[in-house]
């Protein structure tokens, strides 16, 4: 709680135009060697638990958050059977002979029950509450942070792939997906191969389908062959979807990284006089965007209320 600050939203696209509209948004992650499993549990564990909260609230319809319940399979048995989050979610358990009868190419399976987040509504309803707290939304195309360092103390980036140039950081890459959206009104349950390429994920409108993870590549638009591909992968795995309907067909771009960047960058040097401001960095999430969130977010949160205690005791000190 921040009570004697005010805090102005930047952006080129809010939604419906942004890359997260068109995420399948289920919280899941594969683990990272690069982030201590620690704070891969605490990200986790924050979104988790505040969308969980909505997701068991009368804003759930509105807010588009819900719980889902489903199974992931392996090819081959994984060499972690019980991954970081498995006490996390809800009610985790490895699948038995029976269950995994349905997928005869699978050996291994794990079967809980998560979130899902429909950005579509999940970003609108929370720009709802920002600006009833008083928060203020600009939209506009930002190209360099000193522009903003003039009027702001302290400058948040969240920019995803756009800190390849707001903060120099060519580390940062697309990485491209394309997914379905059909109506299958019948799936109930959410079905994820572990490679990560494959997965069914019903919603609160259609049921999310793909994928592709296509790394250095910026193209936007549908690829046909990518559909049929997207649509044979993903009946071998729930024959039904052969009569489904296709409602929609997507691409994004998720900002990916090596590891996400959630630190402070001391100070950036303004040009004309002597000024400075704190930058707090959060970006480079890649494909666990809506799953490490509101877990970033918090963190960055914390480095910018240090970041101010800091300021007023030197200025106290001067």
């Amino acid at each position: 709680n921040l009570p004697h600050v005010s805090v102005t939203l930047l952006g080129e696209k809010f939604s419906p135009e942004t890359t997260s509209d068109g995420a399948a948004g289920i919280l899941f992650a594969n683990h990272n060697p690069d982030v201590p499993v620690e704070q891969q549990r605490r990200w986790f564990k924050s979104s988790f638990d505040h969308l969980r909260l909505i997701a068991q609230s009368e804003d759930a319809p509105e807010a588009g958050v819900m719980l889902s319940s489903g199974w992931q399979i392996f090819r081959d048995v994984p060499e972690d059977k019980t991954p970081y989050w498995s006490d996390l979610v809800l009610g985790f358990r490895i699948m038995t002979e029976r269950e995994m009868v349905r997928f005869p190419e699978h050996r291994f399976g794990q079967a809980f029950t998560t979130i899902k987040c429909e950005c579509t509504r999940y970003l609108p309803w929370l720009e709802k509450r920002f600006r009833r707290a008083g928060g203020q939304v600009e939209q506009r195309r930002v190209d360099n942070i000193q522009d903003l360092s003039g009027s702001f103390d302290v400058i948040v980036n969240c920019s995803g792939l756009g800190s390849r140039s707001l903060a120099a950081d060519v580390s940062v890459q697309p990485v491209r997906g394309q997914v379905l959206k059909m109506e299958a009104p019948w799936l109930q349950h959410f079905i994820r191969d572990g490679d990560g390429l494959t997965y069914i994920y019903p919603g609160i409108q259609g049921v999310t389908i793909g994928g592709t993870r296509q790394g250095g590549d910026w193209n936007l638009q549908v690829d046909e062959n990518d559909t049929r591909g997207i649509l044979k992968l993903c009946s071998s795995l729930e024959p039904s979807l052969k009569r489904a309907r296709i409602l929609s067909s997507w691409v994004g771009l998720r900002p990916d990284r090596k590891t996400p960047r959630v630190e402070v960058e001391r100070e950036v040097e303004v040009k004309k006089g002597r000024r400075s401001v704190i930058v707090v960095h959060n970006y480079g999430h890649g494909g666990v965007g809506v799953t490490f969130a509101w877990g970033t977010a918090m963190e960055a949160l914390g480095l910018v209320k240090k970041s101010l205690q800091e300021t007023q005791r030197n200025k106290a000190k001067l």
